[in-house]
């Protein structure tokens, strides 16, 4: 790897982790922090030069982030950010036309565009192919009708994805349209209170004869999974490096923890029942480390990373929640309070199991791909 992102991030630490504990239980998107965000240049590190993009490469970028979760602990804000990078500026430098690129690109990466990607809906969950959300052709328009919900991003954002159905269920009958918030026909609805990831704003969508100009489609019609197939590996290796640049930092503060609290006489790590949970902690990290790795080397080289992709999720998701609930054990009565922060790592470790393909759809995929064909998944 030549371009070693990971400290990028780290001299604006103190500014991204101040009230993140009070953002936090207000639910609030910290738009104070988003301008902070801008400044260290992390929104233009994956993009084009020719449209003010720093041009590193995926694994450079993920490493990137991995040093934003080691830093921020503020993980939501660190979702947003990956969501910001993922959700329409990949895909708009990847199948976009030059005009959408050169009038979107540039407010993307300098992040005075907020933006998110609407692909999940109520009665759909993972199953993208069958989406009820249509648009039908009308002249130079598509004319879009449905709605979205759990979209990141959605009650702040500037700029949307839209992936609808203009054909068939399956495939083929995908495409993608861009939309600006505000435009006529288009409803955001409020913030939907969560568990965790809660500086991460998530709503609703819904389309009443929205009219989106044919020259707002990004990629061709009927094109759409190709767009959801190439947005989704980098959500994963993205979004999951910046999981792994936490669990790194979880680690060592309970291993620090560990060597300092002192119970019958003793450091608490010396006792085998602890340390072996750390010990436990430390293989799920670099098993994640390894995985995380791995995988963004063959999608960077254009390999068949299809297993590997489902398999690093759901690892890397998994691990992250087990170490966050070995955390809060190893820290007692300190973990439970939200003074400290662990518990709110646990709770901001929960929808990494679901967002993204949900563990189940993971292991399915990896049946699939082993000739196993689970009972009801397609072929």
């Amino acid at each position: 790897m030549t371009d070693d992102l990971f400290d990028l991030t780290a001299p604006w630490a103190d500014q991204l982790n101040a009230g993140t504990r009070e953002q936090d239980a207000a639910g609030a998107f910290p738009h104070d922090k988003w301008k902070i965000l801008q400044e260290t240049g992390l929104l233009r590190a994956h993009f084009a030069p020719e449209f003010g993009g720093a041009d590193h490469g995926l694994t450079a970028t993920m490493r990137a982030l991995e040093g934003l979760g080691y830093v921020s602990r503020d993980a939501g804000l660190s979702f947003s950010a990956s969501t910001q990078i993922v959700s329409v500026g990949v895909p708009l430098q990847r199948f976009a036309s030059w005009e959408l690129k050169e009038r979107y690109l540039p407010k993307i990466m300098s992040g005075e565009s907020i933006t998110a990607h609407a692909i999940t809906e109520q009665s759909g969950g993972s199953d993208a192919m069958n989406l009820a959300t249509t648009a039908r052709r009308e002249g130079d328009h598509y004319v879009v009708s449905g709605d979205k919900v759990f979209i990141t991003n959605a009650p702040v954002a500037d700029l949307f994805l839209l992936y609808v159905r203009t054909g068939k269920p399956g495939p083929l009958g995908l495409t993608t349209l861009l939309v600006e918030a505000g435009t006529p026909g288009l409803t955001v609805g409020p913030a939907m209170d969560k568990i965790g990831l809660r500086t991460s704003p998530v709503g609703t969508l819904a389309f009443d004869e929205l009219r989106v100009p044919v020259s707002q489609r990004v990629g061709q019609e009927g094109a759409g999974f190709l767009v959801l197939d190439y947005v989704m590996k980098r959500e994963v290796l993205f979004g999951f490096s910046i999981t792994l640049g936490e669990m790194t930092r979880r680690l060592e503060e309970t291993i620090a923890f560990a060597r300092e609290r002192r119970q019958f006489g003793h450091p608490i790590g010396s006792y085998q029942s602890i340390s072996h949970k750390i010990a436990d902690m430390k293989m799920r990290v670099e098993t994640a480390r390894k995985w995380l790795a791995d995988t963004g080397a063959k999608v960077e080289a254009g390999e068949d990373a299809s297993l590997d992709l489902a398999a690093t999720k759901t690892i890397v998701s998994e691990a992250n929640v087990q170490t966050a609930l070995d955390a809060v054990q190893i820290h007692g009565g300190r973990g439970v309070l939200t003074e400290h922060g662990i518990e709110r790592d646990l709770r901001n470790s929960i929808a990494g199991t679901i967002y993204s393909g949900t563990s189940e759809i993971q292991r399915n995929r990896i049946a699939t791909l082993l000739g196993l064909r689970p009972t009801g998944i397609p072929s």
